[in-house]
Order: structure tokens, then C-alpha cells, then sequence
């Protein structure tokens, strides 16, 4: 498939990623999005659960439909991953990179666009403000920056084993796409509330581009850490669980 086409679908993949997952938190996971005093203001919303599972659902539906294309990475991690995996030439991951982040602004600027045109303003303060990932008191739980990490590098080398395994030539055809979504929902269930989940340095900068300097002055971390994490498991894959066809 040439470049350009692959781009498109990687520009197409990131931006439903963001638009749904990003968005699904910031419109979605409260509602109303103001209570009285005694009532819940998750009454109607998604909360944690929903919005992981919206996460989840984007890769699902994106594999299958731009898998064939461009491999769906969405995510620069991933594509470091595959790489070190020796899965992903290395002459394609500056344009891959590229369109997955551009995807994401897109995706992030469209939500704040459509979250500050609600009547009455909305809040776009705070951690997590926006769908945004962050440390220390930008953290929705208040995790310090070794937490965060240690979450980020861990989780991101989990769901690049998910992928790696799943999509190897001996796993079963077909169903890699529900397990990559299935496996990016449960990192979401566990990790929203330390980091509010990266896993995808794209994903990160594409919010807090719109949310203000205090957001983007901590994206570094979500960019480092789910790089670290998605290589070393494309190096552990690759050379312990990798094997040769007969004849190869």
C-alpha cells in the first residue's frame, strides 16, 4: 500500500481514537454535568467504566477497518514498538508518527470546540481537564511522577505484547482486533486514575495542545514513558517468542 494512502489511515485511525475516547470522557463521563448538593453527577454519564470501554472500542473498529491499510497504529508507541519488534521499517515512522499526531489535534481540537460551545461554558480546569494526562497535582489521583512512570512504561509494555502476540502469524486469524481493544480497555480501567491513561503519546499531545501550558509542559513523560515500554517489549518479543517458519 503506498505511503500516502497509509498516512491517510493513520491520520483517519488517531483522530476516531481521540475524537471517541478523548471525547467520551470530556462530554460523556459526568452528566449532568452540574448536581445539587446529595445527587450523583454520573447519573447519566459513562464514568470510568464507559470511557474505557470507549477507548477500547475505537482500536476495535479501526482495526478492522484500516488494519488491512496501514496496520492501525494510531499511537507512536505502537509503531516503536513494531519496529523494534522488527515488524515496522524504520524509514516509515517519522510519517506515521506524523499523521498520528496531526490526527490527534485535529480530534482534540474538535472536542474543545464542541465542549466550550455548550451554553453556560464548561470546566477546563483541574486534573484531567480536557481528557488530559498528567503528574503530581495534574494527576486525577494525585500519583507522583514516579507512579505515573512506572504506570505508563508498564502498561504501554503490556499492550504492545498484546498486540505482538496477537497478531502473530501462528495466533489465531481474525480476532486480533478484539483483543487489542479488549487489552487498551482494561489499561484504561486500571491506570484513569493515575495518569487518566496515555499508553499514546499522540492521544496526550493532541488534548493538551488545547488545554493550556500547564498540560503541555507535562506531556514529555507521555511521550518517554510509553516509548521506553513499547520497545522493550518489541526487543522482548522479538527475541524470545519470535520464531522461524520451517524453512526459513
Amino acid at each position: 500500500m503506498p505511503l500516502p494512502k497509509r498516512f491517510l489511515a493513520e491520520f483517519i485511525g488517531t483522530f476516531w481514537l481521540v475524537l471517541g475516547g478523548c471525547g467520551s470522557a470530556v462530554l460523556a463521563a459526568a452528566f449532568p454535568y452540574t448536581a445539587k448538593v446529595g445527587e450523583s453527577a454520573n447519573y447519566f454519564g459513562i464514568a470510568f467504566a464507559g470511557v474505557s470501554l470507549a477507548f477500547g472500542l475505537t482500536v476495535l473498529t479501526m482495526a478492522y477497518a484500516i488494519g488491512h491499510i496501514s496496520g492501525c497504529h494510531l499511537n507512536p508507541a505502537v509503531s516503536f514498538g513494531l519496529w523494534a519488534g522488527k515488524r515496522f521499517p524504520s524509514s516509515d515512522l517519522l510519517p506515521y508518527i506524523v499523521a498520528q499526531v496531526l490526527g490527534a489535534i485535529v480530534a482534540g481540537g474538535l472536542v474543545y470546540l464542541i465542549a466550550t460551545g455548550r451554553e453556560g461554558g464548561f470546566v477546563l480546569s483541574g486534573p484531567g481537564a480536557l481528557a488530559t494526562n498528567g503528574f503530581g497535582a495534574l494527576s486525577p489521583g494525585g500519583y507522583s511522577l514516579i507512579a505515573c512512570l512506572i504506570t505508563e512504561v508498564v502498561l504501554t509494555f503490556m499492550f504492545l505484547m498484546i498486540i505482538l502476540g496477537s497478531t502473530d502469524r501462528r495466533a489465531p486469524q481474525g480476532f486480533a482486533p478484539i483483543a487489542i481493544g479488549l487489552g487498551l480497555t482494561l489499561i484504561h480501567l486500571i491506570s484513569i486514575p493515575v495518569t487518566n491513561t496515555s499508553v499514546n503519546p499522540a492521544r496526550s499531545t493532541g488534548v493538551a495542545i488545547f488545554a493550556g501550558t500547564e498540560y503541555f509542559s507535562q506531556v514529555w513523560l507521555f511521550w518517554v514513558a510509553p516509548i521506553v515500554g513499547a520497545i522493550i517489549a518489541g526487543f522482548l518479543y522479538s527475541a524470545v517468542f519470535d520464531e522461524s517458519l520451517p524453512g526459513e
